[in-house]
Formats: C-alpha cells, structure tokens, sequence
C-alpha cells in the first residue's frame, strides 16, 4: 500500500482551501521586491527593493489581511492567475505546482521549518533594501531570482 502523499501532491492549485493555499507561501519574500518591466520587450529586471510592508527579518509582510488597503497594487496571487506572473522565481510553490514540479527540499512543507528557505540561501533575507531608502529602483537592478 502507498503512504498518504501530501495535499499538494494530490489537490489541484484551484480546489485548495484557504489554509492549505497559504502555505504553499515558502516566505522567501521574492515576490515582495519591486520589479521594473521594460514596455518594448516585456523584460522583467528584478530589484532588490522591498516593498514598504515587508518585515526585513521575519521575510513577512506586516499587514498581509490588509495589504492592498496600504498597497493597492499589490499582486494577489491565485490559481488562476498564477501561470500569468511570469515574474514569479522558478523556485514558487505556486508556479512549481502550476507547472507540474515537485516542491524543493528546503520548503517549510517539506522540511518542517519556516526557516529553511532562509538557511538555503533562497530568500532575500538580509539582502533587501526598503523601498522607503532606495530612491531610483534602476540604481538597484540585481539578479535576486
């Protein structure tokens, strides 16, 4: 007999409930960092500029209920437009699951530990800078994901 597999192995993205959605989150806190889009091409330069609400230690948003009272263009992620944010880093929960790929060692789900994409090496901790210091986002193009 096969051992139970983990609900993201055997629930699609869209028939996830709430709780099981959300921690799909791995907290890199990759999506959080400003990205500019050239109009011509469509290409993406990631920053390493956070945005105002991101908590530079605990990777968390510190309103995330609430977030687009404070950020109204804040991206809300959903299994339907999950496969439109090409932006998102190929190491996404959301977009590994979407494309059919099993999730990283590393993630929280896998490892037990919220702080094992932190000791990967895989979240932008200790690497931002908010975006109420950056000034101009061009000066801080980097190659984050």
């Amino acid at each position: 007999m096969e051992p139970d597999k983990p609900f993201w192995e055997t629930t699609a993205l869209d028939r996830m409930n709430r709780e099981e959605w959300e921690s799909l989150c791995d907290g890199c806190g990759k999506c959080c960092l400003h990205k500019l889009e050239d109009e011509e091409t469509g290409e993406i330069a990631y920053t390493n500029v956070a945005c105002r609400l991101l908590d530079h230690e605990t990777i968390r948003c510190r309103h995330y209920a609430d977030r687009l009272r404070f950020v109204p263009d804040c991206t809300i992620l959903t299994a339907d437009t999950v496969r439109s944010y090409g932006w998102l880093p190929a190491t996404c929960a959301y977009r590994l699951l979407a494309e059919g790929k099993p999730l990283y060692d590393w993630h929280p789900l896998i490892s037990g530990s919220k702080e094992s994409v932190h000791a990967a090496g895989i979240s932008v901790k200790g690497k931002t800078v908010s975006e109420r210091d950056a000034g101009d986002l061009h000066d801080h193009i980097t190659a984050v994901e």
